[in-house]
């Protein structure tokens, strides 16, 4: 039998700069030490809140539909439900035919730019602008479509966004995408309206799309957050300029159903959508009727943004007095100063068992300087009592 080639089985070089993935790049930092007490896991965002208690008989209900064929962009149901939340939530309206349901929005993240990055920009390769640090997928769509990722500080400097009026002219006319999560991950940052208008209007000068990434945008303490699909429609941008993603993970604690949408408009909508008929992979039915109930009732969410809400207490509470602490507003996770991120996670294992996550792990070294080297991410997702545990451990670790 004749032996493959060795180089048959290398990892394409367009992938060859890509770190180990943060959590893989975390067991192999802490998992050959003993922890020093009862493990205690900060580190994945997965929501433990319970998520409502009408997801089992809605499956049960539906659970003919595993018998068939899902729907690929959405059935109607869902896509209505969608469409019903976006006019609740923002006060504008979306048809369902602007909507693509999603299995998951990393899928979809991903798959917008396989369908709407060009092969070329200004005569030159694309480039794909992201915060750093950011959702390692937003990296990884931009390599896989021959496009060169920019990474943007967003620092505390910044407001932990990028700062719109620190890129260069010639970078905004080679961008093709520019992602931007608000509320970020892992910052908590929120991008203002006067902020995305600015985002939107730099789009339509310099001839790019804004990939809003708004995971996060039902996970706040006092005020909600805005949405660029209703601050586009209020400043007239143009529609083909914007894509939003949501989803249900964080909304309803529902990481596990994998259901999200897109929502953009027609000539881009058409490209996702022919693109995915191809390469998608749709949801089951029984979980697009959870997914239509989860978007079409409030209740369960104003439950879980209090549980948050009292989480932020008991983190201001804590760490309240820790030099460069930042009261969390929005999402699920703190961003905690130290000195040198791996170093302190693994003294934090070692010394108590907990575990928390790197934030260079979440970001790329630009000129030899990564932002979330003097990091780490803290996830708050835990009950609130091993959570506060968990800080209260942490602070005597790091800062006390």
């Amino acid at each position: 039998m004749t032996p493959v080639h060795e180089a048959a089985m290398d990892f394409p070089d367009r992938f060859s700069d890509l770190p180990d993935y943060a959590f893989p790049r975390l067991r192999s930092l802490l998992d050959s030490h003993k922890p020093g007490g009862a493990p205690l896991a900060m580190t994945i965002g997965e929501p433990q809140h319970p998520y409502p208690d009408w997801v089992g008989p809605t499956i049960a209900n539906a659970a003919a539909g595993f018998g068939k064929y899902p729907v690929n962009e959405g059935s109607e149901m869902l896509l209505g439900a969608i469409s019903g939340w976006i006019s609740r939530r923002y006060g504008i309206a979306v048809a369902p035919d602007r909507l693509l349901a999603l299995n998951g929005t990393r899928e979809g993240l991903y798959n917008a730019a396989m369908a709407l990055c060009p092969e070329a920009k200004a005569g030159q390769r694309p480039l794909v602008l992201m915060p750093n640090p950011f959702y390692q997928v937003y990296a990884v769509a931009a390599l896989s479509v021959g496009a060169e990722p920019r990474y943007l500080p967003a620092t505390a400097d910044t407001g932990f966004l990028p700062d719109l009026d620190a890129i260069s002219p010639e970078t905004l006319n080679r961008a093709a995408i520019f992602y931007l999560c608000s509320p970020s991950n892992p910052q908590g940052a929120v991008a203002s309206e006067s902020y995305l208008k600015r985002l939107l209007d730099l789009a339509e000068r310099h001839d790019f799309r804004v990939f809003a990434d708004e995971c996060y945008s039902e996970i706040w303490r006092d005020t909600p957050p805005p949405g660029a699909l209703a601050v586009a429609e209020a400043m007239r941008s143009d529609p083909e300029r914007l894509v939003v993603f949501n989803s249900l993970s964080k909304r309803s604690n529902l990481p596990g159903l994998r259901a999200g949408f897109a929502a953009a408009a027609p000539n881009q909508f058409a490209g996702m959508r022919q693109l995915r008929n191809y390469a998608g992979a749709p949801l089951p039915l029984p979980l697009q009727a959870v997914a239509a109930k989860a978007w079409s009732d409030e209740a369960h969410v104003v439950e879980n943004r209090a549980l948050y809400a009292a989480k932020y207490d008991i983190a201001d509470r804590v760490l309240g007095s820790v030099p460069g602490y930042a009261a969390p507003k929005p999402g699920s996770f703190l961003w905690l100063p130290v000195e040198d991120g791996e170093v302190a996670a693994l003294r934090l294992w070692r010394e108590t068992g907990v575990r928390v996550l790197p934030g260079a792990y979440l970001g790329r070294d630009v000129n030899g300087e990564n932002p979330g080297k003097g990091y780490v991410r803290v996830a708050m997702v835990a009950p609130a009592d091993e959570m506060q545990r968990g800080l209260e451990t942490l602070r005597a670790c790091l800062y006390d």
